[in-house]
């Protein structure tokens, strides 16, 4: 049965010379993080970097050249293929539009030297080896093949009137399963945006659902956990998880004027969400131990041991003897 998914970080600083891979498993989502990937595929060639996305469907074959140490994140999916939501009553235009996804133009290598091919298949890796470049395609045509996106193109959606929207209105592509509103997966990102809502706080609010989130931070400081979530750091809540903005943040947003403001100038984060339950594995949390984040200036551990503390401290703003506090601000504010 083709249903799943795995997603997780890589890191790369050498280039695969005479050889490509392909996974029959599902398809590949690559969100680049930190230096450029130069991707040859079977259609083309795509290069892609911080803010973009790329989508590799199930078997097509494809290379990655770099120049530089690179890092970024990605997503295996199993069940079917991504697609633009369907965009409801938001109409034609917004969120990601069809125009702004990019296509590989053909380029085609005439040689004759031993290729190394690396398949995926049920989980497991196999190879074999051919007499010619695997990229020897010299035309195409056709509705199936790699993609990318710039996020810098995604026409952001909200409230302009009170209340925070649920996260779906940021989903740049979709996987839905049989299940009618249950994702195999959602990619969501949150790119610089204005908010404008009235008497409402505007940070994502506390919450438990049966989605599983799987985040990460491509660029800048995170408006819902300012510290301890830097570019390339990965957060999981699971299924059921009660999660939410950090104590500081809470402060922030409970006691600021709620005047229109831009946030997130410069920061790109993005989630992965699945209606699927998942863990993490062995081998993740064996290769973390001990391990530091070569990246930051100031190293530290890679694994953040005191991620609940966020919440700690955080002020009860609720007062029993006067449940009715807040809402008689807020007519006090708005009696003219």
């Amino acid at each position: 049965m083709k249903a799943g998914i795995n997603m997780g970080v890589y890191t790369c600083n050498t280039s695969m010379k005479n050889e490509a891979f392909f996974s029959s498993d599902g398809d590949i989502m690559i969100v680049p993080q930190l230096g450029k990937l130069s991707i040859m595929t079977e259609f083309g060639h795509i290069e892609a970097e911080s803010w973009e996305v790329v989508v590799i469907p199930r078997g097509i074959k494809f290379a990655v050249e770099v120049t530089e140490d690179c890092r970024g994140y990605y997503c295996e999916l199993y069940d079917g293929h991504l697609q633009i939501p369907d965009l409801g009553p938001i109409g034609t235009n917004g969120n990601a539009n069809p125009r702004d996804f990019a296509i590989p133009k053909a380029k085609y290598f005439d040689e004759t030297n031993e290729y190394r091919v690396i398949q995926k298949y049920l989980g497991k890796f196999f190879e074999y080896t051919i007499p010619h470049n695997i990229f020897d395609i010299v035309a195409w045509h056709g509705n199936y093949y790699p993609y990318k996106y710039d996020c810098h193109h995604f026409n952001t959606m909200g409230s302009i009137s009170y209340d925070h929207p649920d996260p779906s209105v940021f989903t740049v592509l979709t996987c839905q399963t049989p299940d009618h509103g249950q994702a195999a997966l959602d990619f969501a990102i949150f790119p610089p945006r204005w908010l404008s809502m009235e008497d409402t706080f505007r940070p994502p609010y506390f919450h438990r659902n049966t989605m599983n989130e799987f985040m990460g931070n491509v660029a800048g400081q995170y408006d819902a956990k300012e510290e301890g979530f830097s570019p390339g750091a990965v957060s999981l809540h699971s299924c059921m998880s009660a999660h939410g903005p950090e104590a500081e943040v809470v402060e922030k947003a409970s006691t600021c004027e709620l005047k229109p403001q831009k946030v997130g100038e410069g920061c790109l984060a993005f989630m992965f969400e699945t209606c699927y339950t998942m863990k993490v594995t062995k081998s993740f949390m064996h290769d973390l131990e001990g391990a530091t984040d070569s990246y930051s200036v100031n190293s530290h551990k890679a694994v953040d041991e005191s991620y609940h503390d966020c919440w700690k401290g955080m002020k009860r703003l609720f007062d029993p003897n006067d449940p009715d506090a807040g809402y008689k601000k807020y007519l006090s504010e708005h009696k003219n």
